[in-house]
């Protein structure tokens, strides 16, 4: 299992991944919002998303778990 971590502060702007679905290694599971920046946080494995730590709208630290991606 991988976790994908945010890089950086900031809002979960939108979830572009759901649970159960399959992902391709750089495609975003997520978008923050910092700054009036938009921040995609790619996924860096292949897999499917197992677990979506966080809800549109949170807002997330650097190096929070934001899900869990099994291979």
């Amino acid at each position: 299992m991988f976790e994908v971590k945010a890089s950086m502060a900031g809002s979960v702007w939108k979830i572009t991944a759901e649970e159960g679905s399959k992902i391709n290694d750089g495609e975003d599971v997520v978008i923050l919002e910092s700054m009036k920046m938009e921040i995609p946080i790619p996924a860096e494995t292949s897999g499917t998303i197992k677990e979506l730590k966080v809800s549109e709208g949170d807002f997330v630290n650097e190096g929070d778990v934001i899900a869990i991606i099994e291979a």
